[in-house]
């Protein structure tokens, strides 16, 4: 108990004496040691490099997880030394949905055999995005996680120590340069005229403690310089392996770059198929309706049982060829559907006279 006591009262002393130190340099009242330029640049570009790599690293989480709330999530299943669990991201989704409501529409109807190939070409997307952020991740945001918590993290403990020291080595200056001050004026020779024959012996005294003041506070002095020199040194080291940390990073941002473009080059590919695929059918269904509608004469419709509607025109129109029928403003027709036709056109009837007219020239009547 006793040598925790005094340890702890030690390490007080130590503090309060680097406290003092810091305040007058502050203030401009005492000398401070300067580093040399070579390590101040060091200190530098040091400072940078971690500037710039956090915010680097930040950003590319941001790229990769824009959800920030999924960014926490994995934050804490990391911290906790658990596995993130598995779940579909946002174009596995997308094509889940349009998958199912494909199933919803008919598979078999041109939009729900359209939601089907596009929603399978989303999974593969939202496949071949998870192996990118599980590669980069990997290749780029773990060395600089690894530099951030640990490279970084030694040299800013050996800096707060070599600072330490710093404020060691100048205090013992300041005492050596007090204890000296103190012991001329002390050996200074006293006038014989003003001054008492037992004053010359107190004199003598104090200039032999000063003295010893004076080699002590020399001995301490090269032990703070030793100690100071020495944690210079290893700080030095840590610093100029920044140069390694930057060529290490290099390469992982080759791997980045490398991830980031077979990534885009897949998605091109998957979404070149599709509109292959899609424009295939496109085609397929508008020769099928260019030869119905050739093959389709309007003077051999006949009219369904059921189904047929009133319409009132609203505007003139002029029938463009002999299938269409011509029409005027206000009468009223009869209406009607037949399977195959487009949706923007129906079968239009007016006496012994039909042909097809435009759905946007009517106005259907219940």
């Amino acid at each position: 108990m006793d040598f925790n006591v005094k340890k702890l009262a030690s390490d007080a002393g130590i503090f309060f004496t680097r406290a003092i130190q810091f305040t007058g340099e502050k203030f401009g009242q005492v000398e401070k040691t300067e580093l040399d330029a070579h390590f101040e640049n060091l200190l530098s570009r040091a400072d940078s490099t971690k500037n710039w790599t956090e915010k680097i690293f930040r950003q590319t989480e941001v790229l990769l997880q824009p959800n920030p709330s999924s960014r926490i999530e994995e934050f804490l299943y990391e911290k906790l030394d658990r596995t993130v669990p598995s779940r579909p991201n946002n174009e596995e989704l997308l094509g889940h949905y349009m998958q199912d409501a494909a199933k919803d529409f008919g598979p078999g109807t041109p939009y729900g055999s359209t939601l089907i190939k596009v929603g399978d070409c989303e999974r593969r997307l939202g496949s071949v995005q998870r192996e990118f952020l599980q590669t980069s991740a990997i290749s780029f945001l773990t060395p600089l996680r690894n530099f951030l918590e640990g490279d970084w993290r030694t040299i800013s403990k050996e800096r707060r120590l070599l600072e330490n020291r710093r404020l060691d080595l100048d205090s013992c200056k300041a005492r050596l340069k007090k204890a000296k001050l103190a012991e001329s004026k002390a050996a200074a020779v006293p006038d014989f005229q003003e001054t008492r024959p037992r004053n010359y012996v107190l004199s003598a005294s104090a200039s032999a403690l000063w003295s010893e003041e004076v080699d002590k506070a020399e001995h301490e002095l090269r032990v703070a310089q030793t100690e100071f020199d020495r944690q210079a040194e290893v700080t030095r080291l840590l610093l100029e392996g920044i140069s390694s940390t930057h060529v290490n990073h290099l390469r992982c941002l080759h791997e980045f770059v490398e991830a980031q473009t077979a990534y885009y080059k897949q998605c091109h590919l998957h979404m070149q198929d599709l509109q292959k695929e899609l424009d295939s059918c496109l085609s397929m269904t508008i020769s099928t309706i260019i030869s119905y509608t050739d093959t389709l004469k309007i003077e051999e419709v006949q009219a369904p049982a059921t189904g047929t509607r009133k319409a009132k025109v609203l505007y003139d129109y002029d029938a463009a060829d002999t299938s269409e029928l011509s029409l005027l403003a206000d009468e009223l027709i009869t209406v009607y559907t037949v399977p195959g036709m487009d949706s923007d056109w129906l079968v239009g009837e007016r006496g012994n006279q039909k042909g097809k007219v435009p759905v946007t020239y009517l106005e259907l009547l219940s």
